[in-house]
């Protein structure tokens, strides 16, 4: 079976930077167990794979390790597949996933994502998050993942994770953020348990860190970085109940699977 492959920087307009995705577009659900070797094969933080049905597209990914409930870099990458490469002339996709409706609106050269907000409650700090960051945040917040606050971003650049000790986290990732220079905030990201040391770029943890920025800086459209080594720039705004998430994208590779 040959199935069609594309392989998107995301959060970046230029190469070797952002977020690599893998995208796959089926005519139809290929078995679960195939839909992890083909992620776990591509061996990138994200593989996203989508189905027409009707008037949307139904949206998977998974990493090399298993399948997650909601991906950013990948979700802009299927946007970006889908209008740069398969003929789409809208300018709103929709497509339904296991965080429900998600939307990317196409606004020039910027792909928006339209993502639930997902605020997190207020912690301590867990003994294996000190131990795995080396360092002791001034704030600890729980979603989804762990939200580690800092003073500024040399704290952020200087944390070397201990990835065994976050693995033992009841989480999906671990979120490290300050006050940014040149920009309002800047993040890392740290997966350990999905298989993912370091994200480059990570669209999810912004589902946290829009509504915690924007409530302590006391605006609703901000701008963010993320301080991996390949490194990102995200457009950032807080909707209600919703974040709009905004970034470049370009292509590195096309091709086709042999599975």
């Amino acid at each position: 079976m040959k199935i069609a492959y594309y392989h998107v920087d995301a959060f970046t307009d230029k190469p070797f930077a952002g977020n690599p995705a893998g995208v796959c577009p089926l005519d139809a659900w290929l078995p679960d167990a195939t839909l992890q070797m083909i992620a776990a094969e591509n061996n990138l933080s994200e593989t996203a794979f989508f189905v027409p049905a009707g008037d949307h597209y139904n949206l998977r990914w998974f990493t090399p390790a298993i399948e997650v409930d909601l991906c950013g870099h990948a979700t802009l990458a299927s946007g970006y597949v889908l209008t740069h490469h398969l003929g789409y002339k809208g300018d709103l996709i929709r497509f339904e996933s296991k965080s429900g409706t998600l939307l990317v609106e196409r606004q020039g050269n910027i792909l928006t994502l339209d993502f639930p907000s997902r605020p997190g409650d207020k912690k301590a700090a867990p003994e294996a998050l000190l131990k795995g960051l080396g360092k002791t945040p001034q704030e600890v917040y729980l979603a989804r993942d762990y939200l580690a606050v800092f003073l500024n971003q040399a704290d952020i650049l200087e944390i070397q994770p201990d990835q065994e000790q976050l693995a033992l986290l009841e989480c999906l990732g671990i979120i490290i953020t300050a006050p940014g220079n040149g920009v309002d905030f800047v993040s890392r990201f740290f997966a350990p348990r999905a298989g993912i040391p370091e994200d480059p770029v990570t669209g999810s943890s912004h589902c946290t860190l829009i509504p915690y920025w924007a409530e302590r800086l006391g605006k609703t459209h901000m701008t963010a970085r993320q301080l991996s080594s390949r490194g990102g720039e995200l457009f950032c705004s807080l909707d209600g109940e919703r974040v709009k998430i905004g970034g470049h994208a370009m292509t590195y590779m096309k091709g086709e699977l042999d599975v």
